[in-house]
């Protein structure tokens, strides 16, 4: 059962590889597009077939993981590489993540929408402990790393209602 949305990027560039798409659900690449992984949501119903999209350490089962296509060369918030996460790629990640919220049922709290870095911090005795993204968003470069979870919820709040018609 589908109850809870991850959200990475791939410390990698623009557009998805073949690699990244074993790993995530769906990925958003520079353009906003998003495309599909190799497995779907329902496929993290049941993780000991080893038929899952493996994106969180410890939390693949009932998660959806999206990722942004960007942070290759990430060092620090100064020092962000070639290839800093969108406002474009933001925004879609941001609708996507309503779209499937409203699809699944899933309610926006901070148990059910969440970065890895949140989830790492959440559960320090998986593998996800420790994991950085997201802990700087380029498009907003005055959110702390502490504060970017909350922000996202808000946003992804807001596409609910648009696409609610609220």
């Amino acid at each position: 059962m589908v109850k809870r949305v991850i959200i990475h990027w791939s410390a990698g560039r623009y557009y998805p590889t073949a690699f990244e798409k074993r790993y995530y659900h769906y990925l958003i690449d520079f353009d906003g597009k998003t495309v599909k992984g190799n497995y779907s949501p329902e496929d993290n119903d049941n993780c000991k077939d080893k038929h899952y999209a493996a994106h969180t350490g410890g939390g693949n089962t009932g998660s959806v993981g999206i990722c942004i296509c960007a942070m290759a060369g990430f060092v620090s918030n100064s020092t962000c590489g070639d290839y800093p996460i969108t406002r474009k790629q933001f925004e879609a990640c941001m609708k996507l993540t309503a779209e499937i919220c409203q699809k699944y049922n899933i309610p926006i709290t901070e148990d059910t929408v969440m970065t890895h870095y949140e989830f790492g911090k959440k559960n320090p005795k998986t593998t996800s402990k420790g994991k950085i993204d997201i802990i700087y968003l380029p498009p907003f470069p005055w959110l702390g790393k502490n504060d970017i979870g909350q922000f996202i919820r808000t946003k992804v709040r807001w596409y609910s209602e648009k696409l609610k018609g609220v």
